[in-house]
């Protein structure tokens, strides 16, 4: 039997979460004065989460690496938000978006979990709009919105291509009114280095302030990790640099379990590799789909005319373009998942189809939906035959009032001009659907731990839909945790003061000083960066779209090595004192060079094409499905939770067992 339990409500589905929220345990706003939380990470998720905590009464310390709140990856967000408010009247529902989510996720999400997911999305909006939330609206003044990949409906709500940043500058504001209060005490550019626990429950962190290099205590009665993705254990990600897995990764250490770790998504819509020079690769709003058609050239010898800079793109005619998702998934076309799209446009690519230098390349091409917006722009002002220039003057102007800062981003990047030739596109790798593993409350295996957002194993099964990650983040930070916590909580209103002079605040300070020494101590042959890089390869090339049961087996040894060279050999310079970003660097791969491993182990244990992770020895053999990613419901069909025992190849699997008793769980065609 196993250990976990998901607390999951009796009843209905439709009535689970209602019921639960009725039946939890309260703390009174009295009490409430009296205890003490710290949120680890100030992104959408934390920050919600902050800033609800503090309305309602408890005292809350905030941490972040960043300068500011202002500075979280959540920002990187571009294009929108999901929400089944139905706003188009195209036949949207909580339901909908809840099959869609679990659907797209490739059934491999909590059917409970998701549920409230939905159920409570349209009051983000709510929030967000009462926040002064600048979303696009309607010629009649209502709010827009756009599609998304993976559904048949209109439900992302979008602020241009910026809506994470105005997201996170609404939750940033409700910190700043806590702030103001005193409820909220801010400790920015301080990262937490260990959770402490004390009686089996997390009672506070140890945390290293980067500008003094200061090693701190710091104590409350519950502790919320809210600080992202893992995406960085394969160096090249649209991930920004910082973002790392530290604080999910010294909770896995004390006891946390790490749910899924091999579920990543890969994005279909990036700015291609153009060298090994580069730290990070630039992500291309998924939102472009709605009105960018994909396609290479049907020739391969039109594609390497154009790798060899013989022949544009626009010198091809309709006739000599495979729009291959057009062509392959008619239902949906271009608005195809994400794995999906990714995965097509890496065969077309290994089929020799690619169209810049390194042959990994597709275009996503505006010149349709140019011609298409000017010529009802051009009729809609009474433009009685209007030229081909009018008609694509008037279409770029709709364009650059949808995409704009999209557009503009390419150019500086790529140096073309994407309104006058398509932009060049290729999959890589975006946001990890793995995470802590989490009930139904969002509490970790460690009592008093929750995590929130991109760092819980999250709704999203193997594979995430476009614009449901800030979803997810404002929806546990808002109106999840916000209630579920106050029933741990409840059982603290006597306790006082965490005193932070205990013996295991103690032993978790002696840790995390002697760790520092040991990535300083090291002979110094390499850099940090350089292990870094071979992660990531490694990580790439055996783990990432498409897996064996060989290369993931020589992943596992090349890692483990790794790992044993970098603390034998890396080199930190510098001290632990003030400021030292190659100290914060090194911490952070030491613990990918862990979670790398156990990514590695935990995609040889699934043996199936699942969401995002094309396994080569499971494949659809015949009928409609033939060549598509093959999943195997009768022996896969859990979470998969990994209880920390050392070594990365000791952890040990508990297995969550997902039963669908609302949905048909059937093959996932988009055709």
């Amino acid at each position: 039997m196993s250990i976990l339990d998901s607390k999951i409500p009796e009843g209905p589905l439709a009535e689970k979460w209602t019921k639960h929220k009725n039946s939890i345990n309260l703390v009174n706003p009295a009490n409430k004065r009296n205890i003490d939380i710290i949120v680890v990470g100030t992104g959408l998720a934390g920050g919600s989460a902050a800033a609800t905590l503090a309305e309602l009464g408890y005292n809350v310390k905030t941490f972040c690496y960043q300068d500011s709140p202002r500075r979280a990856h959540s920002i990187a967000a571009q294009g929108g938000i999901n929400a089944s408010k139905n706003y188009q009247g195209d036949g949207d529902s909580d339901y909908r978006l809840f099959y869609d989510t679990i659907k797209g996720g490739d059934y491999r999400s909590r059917e409970a979990n998701v549920y409230r997911l939905a159920e409570v999305s349209g009051n983000i909006i709510d929030q967000c709009v009462a926040q002064g939330v600048p979303f696009a609206r309607e010629y009649g003044g209502l709010l827009d919105n756009r599609s998304f990949g993976g559904v048949l409906v209109s439900r992302t709500f979008y602020a241009k291509g910026q809506t994470g940043q105005q997201l996170l500058l609404g939750a940033y504001s409700a910190m700043n009114r806590q702030i103001n209060r005193g409820k909220i005490v801010p400790h920015n550019r301080h990262e937490m280095l260990d959770l402490v626990l004390v009686d089996g429950k997390a009672r506070g962190i140890i945390a290293r302030n980067l500008v003094t290099g200061e090693i701190e205590r710091h104590s409350a009665h519950a502790v919320v990790l809210a600080t992202g993705g893992y995406g960085n254990v394969f160096y090249l990600s649209t991930n920004a640099m910082g973002s790392n897995v530290m604080a999910a990764w010294r909770a896995h250490r004390r006891g946390a379990f790490f749910a899924n770790p091999c579920f990543t998504q890969i994005h279909p819509t990036c700015i291609p590799v153009s060298g090994d020079h580069q730290s990070k690769l630039t992500l291309m709003s998924e939102s472009l789909r709605n009105d960018g058609r994909i396609w290479v050239p049907k020739k391969k010898e039109d594609a390497e005319a154009i790798r060899a800079g013989k022949l544009k793109p626009t010198e091809l005619s309709e006739d000599e373009r495979d729009y291959y998702l057009e062509r392959r998934y008619p239902a949906f076309g271009n608005l195809v998942p994400r794995d999906v799209a990714s995965r097509a446009a890496k065969e077309r690519c290994d089929a020799g189809f690619g169209v810049n230098k390194t042959g990994e390349a597709v275009y996503l091409d505006f010149a349709s939906a140019i011609e298409r917006y000017g010529k009802e722009k051009a009729y809609t002002s009474g433009i009685a035959n209007p030229s081909k220039e009018e008609i694509t003057k008037l279409g770029e102007e709709i364009i650059e009032a949808k995409y704009g800062n999209l557009f503009q981003m390419y150019e500086k990047i790529v140096d073309q001009n994407p309104y006058k030739t398509p932009m060049m596109i290729y999959p890589a790798v975006h946001y990890t659907m793995g995470g802590l593993w989490v009930d139904y409350n969002l509490q970790t295996t460690v009592p008093g731990c929750y995590a929130a957002g991109e760092a819980n194993f999250s709704d999203h099964g193997a594979n995430r839909l476009g614009a449901s990650a800030l979803m997810q983040g404002l929806a546990d930070g808002y109106f999840v945790l916000p209630y579920t916590i106050g029933d741990y909580l409840s059982q603290d209103i006597r306790t006082g003061k965490i005193p932070t002079d205990s013996p295991e605040f103690d032993q978790a300070e002696k840790d995390v000083k002697e760790r520092l020494e040991k990535l300083l101590n090291g002979s110094g042959k390499h850099s940090v960066d350089y292990y870094h890089k071979k992660l990531g390869k490694i990580m790439w090339n055996k783990c990432g779209m498409s897996r064996n049961e060989k290369e993931l087996k020589e992943a596992i040894e090349e890692i483990a090595a790794l790992r044993k060279d970098f603390w034998e050999n890396v080199k930190v310079p510098g001290t632990a004192e003030g400021v030292n970003s190659e100290l914060e660097k090194a911490g952070r791969v030491a613990d990918f060079l862990e979670l790398g491993e156990l990514f590695a182990k935990d995609a040889l244990d699934r043996n199936e094409s699942c969401g995002g992770h094309f396994r080569e020895e499971s494949v659809e053999q015949e009928g409609e499905q033939k060549g598509e990613a093959l999943r195997d419901d009768e022996n896969y069909m859990y979470v998969s939770a990994w209880e920390y025992k050392g070594e990365p190849k000791d952890a040990v699997l508990h297995k969550e067992e997902l039963n669908y008793e609302n949905i048909e769980v059937k093959t996932r065609s988009y055709k």
